[in-house]
């Protein structure tokens, strides 16, 4: 009985921290980057490591990026088409309130997995705490001072969709444009799945009870 009563506290807290309400996403601070756990993707961190790109050296930057000891790394990816966007025409979406791509659902995701941006609104004006767990986030109002390149090309020939932080708006602009790059890397390892750390709770206290029940 003994051994029992020093593992029960112990065993009742983990499986309190397994149960606790979880549903909502969240942005979490991994060391290496921010972990969306509603999208299983890791950001960078620093917005901004490389300066401006062609679209070309900003695939090749994001390739050959090893930070946090991985090196799978890429450009974020544009949902086409995507209902969610102002402007939709021959299957193309863009415009503004675009939240299907990674870099839409960063600038307009509310607290718990996003910038908390507004359409029409600068990011560095409007946003919400998250705005703080990232460095360099590049937001201009000059000519180009704030586009980050996707890595989804669009139908047209040389042409690549883009994301505008100064106002929300979905584009896309030639392949040789000199545009910002923030990395991203698929990851569904960073943070325990709540259902799995839930699981293990109940499970420790079932084998607790049945070591109890032998020790009576």
């Amino acid at each position: 009985m003994k051994m029992f009563k020093h593992r029960f506290p112990s065993l009742l807290l983990l499986a309190g921290m397994g149960l606790a309400p979880t549903a909502d996403a969240n942005l979490v601070d991994v060391v290496y980057g921010v972990y969306d756990t509603d999208l299983h993707i890791t950001w960078l961190k620093n917005a901004n490591t490389n300066g401006k790109m062609t679209w070309a050296e900003a695939n090749a930057w994001a390739a050959s990026l090893t930070d946090g000891g991985f090196n799978d790394w890429r450009l974020p990816t544009t949902l086409q088409p995507d209902p969610s966007c102002a402007n939709q025409g021959g299957g193309i979406s863009s415009g503004l309130n675009c939240t299907g791509s990674e870099l839409g659902n960063m600038f307009y995701g509310d607290i718990n997995h996003g910038l908390g941006g507004t359409a029409n609104q600068n990011i560095a004006s409007v946003h919400n705490a998250n705005y703080d767990l990232f460095t360099n986030i590049q937001h201009g109002t000059t000519a180009v001072s704030d586009v980050y390149w996707s890595g989804t090309p669009a139908p047209s020939a040389d042409v690549v969709f883009d994301f505008y932080t100064s106002i929300g708006s979905q584009a896309s602009d030639w392949v040789g444009e000199n545009f910002y790059g923030w990395a991203v890397r698929s990851d569904v390892a960073a943070v325990p799945e709540p259902g799995v750390t839930g699981l293990l709770g109940i499970g420790a206290l079932a084998w607790a009870g049945t070591r109890q029940k032998r020790r009576g």
